[in-house]
C-alpha cells in the first residue's frame, strides 16, 4: 500500500448507472449516499456480497471503510456499477491487485445500453402490426 495516501478513489458505470468508491483505511464500514450499505439495498443479501465481491476475492473483507456516491439507474446497476468502484480502486491502492481481479472478471465494464428510440417505431424495435389488406 502507498503510505503517503490514505484515501483510494474510483469510479463505476453500468447501464445508467454512475458510482463513485472512496476506499480509506478502517475497519470494513460501507456507505452508500451516506446510509449503510444495508439499509441502502434494502436488506438484499445477494446485492451487498455482489458489492464485498472485490474485497473477498483479494481478502480484505474488513481492513477498508467504503464511502460510496451513486446516481442514476436501479438497483442492480448500481450494484454492479459500484462492484466496478470498488475493484478500480483496490488497483490504485496496490498494482499487484489487478491480476486476482482480472482473473474474477470483476475489472470488466458491462456496455450494454438501452437502445435509442428509432422514428417509425413505438420502442427501440418494436413495431406497429403489419396488415396485408
Amino acid at each position: 500500500m502507498n503510505s503517503e495516501t490514505t484515501k483510494f478513489y474510483g469510479i463505476g458505470r453500468r447501464k445508467e448507472s454512475v458510482a463513485q468508491a472512496q476506499l480509506t483505511v478502517g475497519t470494513g464500514n460501507v456507505l452508500i449516499n451516506n446510509k449503510n450499505a444495508k439499509e441502502y439495498l434494502q436488506n438484499n443479501e445477494s446485492r451487498f456480497l455482489r458489492i464485498n465481491q472485490p474485497l473477498e476475492t483479494l481478502n480484505l473483507a474488513n481492513t477498508f471503510d467504503i464511502n460510496i456516491k451513486t446516481k442514476g439507474g436501479g438497483m442492480a446497476g448500481q450494484t454492479d456499477a459500484i462492484c466496478l468502484a470498488i475493484s478500480r480502486a483496490l488497483i490504485e491502492c496496490d498494482l499487484s491487485n489487478r491480476t486476482p481481479l482480472k482473473q474474477s472478471g470483476l475489472l470488466t465494464r458491462d456496455a450494454r445500453i438501452k437502445e435509442r428510440k428509432k422514428y417509425g417505431l413505438k420502442k427501440a424495435r418494436k413495431a406497429s402490426q403489419f396488415s396485408k389488406r
